[in-house]
């Protein structure tokens, strides 16, 4: 192979795994998953969940498909997953289940880099942190 060639690939390599490093684990088996941390809603490891406006409350389902999902990550949740309180499932159009808060989906921002960032709040004046 040529030495571009395997410099390209090293480049991809590197690019994809910082992709991925940054990718939420984004399916999860309980509510549980997620907690309150400085008055508002995270998942376990402190990463912030957002909800959408054009999402409709108890609508069952998510407004937030295509690439909207590329830079919004559903928060998904197995089937079957155990809730309570204000916790309840959404159907995706694809069929997966996203875990979603007083009827709302719950999603993750893909430019919020560490726990505790919230970059996405206010986004387009349509995306919000869930105020605890």
């Amino acid at each position: 192979m040529s030495t571009h060639f395997n410099k390209f690939l090293m480049i991809a390599s590197a690019v994809l795994i910082a992709a991925c490093a940054s990718t939420p684990d984004v399916r999860v088996g309980s509510a549980d998953f997620v907690k309150a941390s400085n008055g508002i809603l995270v998942s376990s490891y402190g990463k912030t969940l957002y909800v959408f406006d054009k999402d409709s409350a108890n609508s069952g389902k998510s407004e937030c498909v295509a690439a909207c999902a590329t830079n919004w990550p559903p928060l998904y949740i197995e089937a079957g997953a155990k809730l309570s309180g204000d916790f309840s499932v959404v159907t995706r159009n694809d069929g997966q289940k996203q875990l979603a808060y007083k009827g709302k989906p719950l999603y993750f921002w893909s430019k919020d880099a560490n726990p505790g960032d919230k970059t996405g709040d206010g986004f387009n004046n349509v995306w919000h942190v869930i105020q605890m």
